[in-house]
């Protein structure tokens, strides 16, 4: 039974969504003291996160950072919240999906299902390290090291990693991506794929891997394996 952790501090709210997952075999468990969210998160140990981002004390950027800082967890958002910043800014912290409120209960689940199965399935193929351009990959442990050094990605980022490198040398389009990391294109901004792969090329840079990850304007995305000039 997967281990949700609901930070809502909406009581009728947070019962209703609690009921909803538990219907699934959810095992899902709320917030005590909204000041101390990190030691709860700590002690409950959850396979996925949800949280709103106006909480009180803290908002949930505060603590989606606090969790990230020791753990890849999944973390959803769910705010009525609508300002194309606002999800930005949670991508940009490691959230791996943002829903709006008011939301479909069954966009909501069936993104928790997605998310669930491409976080713990993946991981369980044999070959978990790569080597691709002078660097190791190690998808057990979400980590990219060489030369330069060592860089951790969420599981997003390194699923879209091992996407690309899988077909070195070809272009991935972004509905291909799309397809693979939410398996239903319905329930996936377009924005957030570009968040997600702009965060990767990122983190790639600060070890020098940035510019084997190319974009192909109008088409998608390539991770070239050759040396550049």
């Amino acid at each position: 039974m997967f281990k949700i952790l609901l930070i809502e501090d909406d009581i009728s709210l947070y019962h209703e969504i609690k009921e909803r997952l538990t219907g699934w075999s959810y095992h899902v468990s709320g917030i005590k003291d909204f000041g101390n969210v990190l030691q709860e998160f700590s002690t409950f140990k959850p396979d996925l996160v949800i949280i709103d981002i106006q909480l009180p004390k803290f908002d949930g950027f505060h603590w989606c950072r606090m969790i990230r800082s020791h753990s890849n967890i999944p973390i959803v958002f769910l705010s009525s919240r609508d300002h194309p910043m606002d999800m930005v800014m949670a991508m940009q912290l490691g959230a791996d999906d943002f829903i709006q409120k008011p939301f479909h209960f069954d966009v909501l689940i069936a993104k928790i299902q997605a998310i669930l199965r491409r976080v713990y399935n993946y991981s369980t193929e044999p070959v978990q390290l790569k080597t691709w351009c002078g660097a190791t990959i190690d998808y057990e442990r979400n980590m990219v090291t060489n030369e330069n050094g060592t860089i951790e990605l969420t599981k997003n980022e390194i699923f879209i990693l091992k996407q690309l490198i899988e077909k070195k040398n070809k272009i991935v389009t972004r509905e291909e991506l799309i397809r693979s990391l939410w398996e239903d294109e319905r329930f996936v901004s377009d924005n957030t794929l570009t968040v997600n792969v702009n965060r990767l090329r990122k983190k790639l840079g600060e070890i020098g891997l940035e510019p084997f990850i190319e974009t192909k304007v109008g088409q998608g995305y390539m991770a070239i394996e050759e040396e550049l000039a």
